[in-house]
Order: C-alpha cells, then sequence, then structure tokens
C-alpha cells in the first residue's frame, strides 16, 4: 500500500474518533502536480542558463509552502497539547483523578487507558513526520533542488519540528516508567501484557553518559541526549528550552542570570541558549517531570547526592534573594 493511501487511511480512521489536524497530502501532491508540469514547459529554458530549477516558484512559495507550514503549525499544536495532559493526568494527585473521571473521561478512566492514549499520541506524531519527510522530499524531487531539506532546517529553528517536541521526550520517559511500575509489581498476575507505547524505547548509559533512545519505526529513530552542557553531568531536575536543548534547571537558571526564587519566567528576553546561541528560550520553558523520575530511578546514588547539593544551593539562594528584599524594603 502506497504511504498517501495509508496516511488518509489512518487520518479519516482517527477523524472518526476526534477532530484532529494533519497534514494534506493529496492536495500538497496536487499542488506539485501542477508545478511538474509548469516546470516541464520552462526546462529547455532553464537547462540553457544551466538551473534546473527555478529560484522563485510561484506556485510553491505561494501556496505549497505557507500551506504545508500552517499545517505543520496545527500537528504539533494538537499534539503538544494533548501530550501536556496525558502526562498531567499521569502525575496528578489521585484527588484530582477522581474529579476528571467523574467529569466523563471515560477513555482515561484506567491505567491501560493512559497508555492507549500515549500510543495513539506516539502513532499520530510519527505518522505525521514521516508525512512531511515524504512531501518535502517529492518537492526535491520534482524541482531537482534542496530547497525542500532548506524548508525543514528553517521550521526546526522555529520549533514546529514534531520529532523536537519536549512532549515526545516526555511521552518516551512515560512508556520507561510505566514498563518499569509494571514489572516492580509482584502477585499480580495479568492476563494479557498491557501495550507498550514504543517497541524499542530505552535508557542507555554510554561510558557514563545517558542517552534516551527510541526507535518510532525502521526508518524514524529518535536519540536524545541527557548530558547537560553546562555542568557536563546526567541532568537533574531537567528542563527543555524552546530551542529543544536540555538542561539542569539550576544550570538552566545561572545561565540566564536569574534567581531559583524568581525563575525561568523571569529571564531577559535577551539571555540566550549556551549551545545554539538562540534568544527568548527560557520563558516557554517546560519542566519533564517523567524524565526526571526516570531519571531518578535509573541513579539512585547520584541523584541523592544531586539532590542535598542542590537544595545546599537553592536555600543559599532564596537567603540572600530574602535578605535583599528585606534590605531594599527598610532601606538598610
Amino acid at each position: 500500500m502506497k504511504f498517501c493511501k495509508k496516511y488518509e487511511e489512518y487520518m479519516q480512521g482517527q477523524k472518526e474518533k476526534k477532530n484532529l489536524p494533519g497534514v494534506g497530502f493529496k492536495k500538497l501532491k496536487k499542488i506539485l502536480k501542477r508545478c511538474r508540469r509548469r516546470d516541464h514547459r520552462i526546462a529547455s529554458i532553464n537547462h540553457q542558463h544551466g538551473n534546473n530549477c527555478p529560484r522563485e516558484c510561484t506556485v510553491c512559495d505561494g501556496t505549497f509552502f505557507p500551506e504545508l507550514l500552517k499545517e505543520m503549525e496545527d500537528v504539533v499544536g494538537w499534539f503538544n497539547e494533548n501530550a501536556k495532559k496525558l502526562l498531567e493526568l499521569h502525575l496528578a494527585s489521585r484527588f484530582k483523578k477522581c474529579l476528571t473521571w467523574l467529569k466523563g473521561n471515560n477513555r482515561k478512566k484506567s491505567h491501560l487507558g493512559l497508555i492507549q492514549e500515549g500510543k495513539d499520541l506516539v502513532s499520530y506524531a510519527l505518522i505525521n513526520s514521516v508525512a512531511i519527510r515524504k512531501i518535502l522530499k517529492k518537492y526535491d524531487k520534482i524541482h531537482e533542488s534542496s530547497q525542500g531539506q532548506a524548508f525543514k532546517t528553517q521550521v526546526q529553528k522555529m520549533h514546529i519540528e514534531i520529532l523536537q517536541s519536549p512532549w515526545l521526550c516526555e511521552l518516551m520517559a512515560f512508556h520507561i516508567n510505566l514498563k518499569e511500575t509494571q514489572n516492580d509489581c509482584s502477585g499480580a498476575v495479568l492476563a494479557s501484557p498491557p501495550p507498550a507505547l514504543f517497541d524499542g524505547c530505552s535508557l542507555v548509559f554510554d561510558d557514563g553518559k545517558p542517552l534516551l533512545s527510541c526507535e518510532l519505526s525502521d526508518s524514524v529513530k529518535v536519540d536524545i541526549d541527557l548530558t547537560c552542557s553546562i555542568c557536563l553531568d546526567t541532568v537533574f531536575d531537567p528542563i527543555s528550552l524552546t530551542c529543544g536543548h536540555i538542561y539542569c534547571y539550576m544550570c538552566a537558571c545561572s545561565a540566564a542570570s536569574v534567581n531559583v526564587v524568581d525563575g525561568l519566567k523571569t529571564a531577559d528576553p535577551s539571555e540566550k541558549c549556551p549551545l545554539c546561541r538562540e534568544v527568548c528560550v527560557y520563558k516557554g520553558a517546560v519542566h519533564l517531570d517523567e524524565l526526571s523520575i526516570l531519571l531518578k530511578r535509573s541513579r539512585r546514588e547520584y541523584w541523592e547526592e544531586r539532590r542535598k547539593t542542590e537544595r545546599a544551593e537553592r536555600l543559599k539562594q532564596a537567603k540572600e534573594y530574602w535578605d535583599y528584599q528585606c534590605r531594599s524594603f527598610t532601606g538598610i
């Protein structure tokens, strides 16, 4: 089965359950067909000038890329919002979970329901990522150019690449946490194994360096380095900046020149990411709670040692902060 048909069938099945955005694969292919006919008419002229693809393509510049960009924004926005809701529910207190269940959300009434919801989100992210990659590859093939790849690089800088989403990282950690919780449970016999979000997802330590690795399919693999580039150690109390780079929370506060009491939301917009040097990356930072739980389970001794060190540093900064506030108030 061709991917286009497979994608259309998947999206049609999902839209019957809930209204969710997707990539207009057929529509974009029709736009490219018009481009192909146009290119055939001017191929001889381009060949004489040594240019196989015109720099200015009115069809693509005016329709293809703007349409694809809007669809990508909708897909990533929907995925982030729903992944956030799922993970918040998983980490919520029992009282909050009961309130959610009483509201009639039947799909999330059980442990298996949470897993299935996560599995659906991962499948959605994967198939849309493949769809975007294929349509851009087709664009480059028709135009004999690399503008499709350049567009992909551009959207990565705009943070609307779904495989760069911090919520995908959280879902990966969520999957491993659930699997380890099930392995730790003793005395309970399951009639059938629960569904897994990923077939090949694991946290590995290569020469002491942590790596969160996941094979989403035969052609898509995600590797996330969990070494903080500031302290050069395993991230503690991890946080993901809007550029996608992951740091320890305290290290991020230090890089943003803010006190832990004020937090990253008070960071100046001109402060840059230590790695990519991008500005305005701190205010929208995401706290990776599932990843924090995973690392705590995997390296208990290291986590306990860092917890003591971080606690002492937080108390020191809090004391300095309130001392300064008292002096400012009293004028001493």
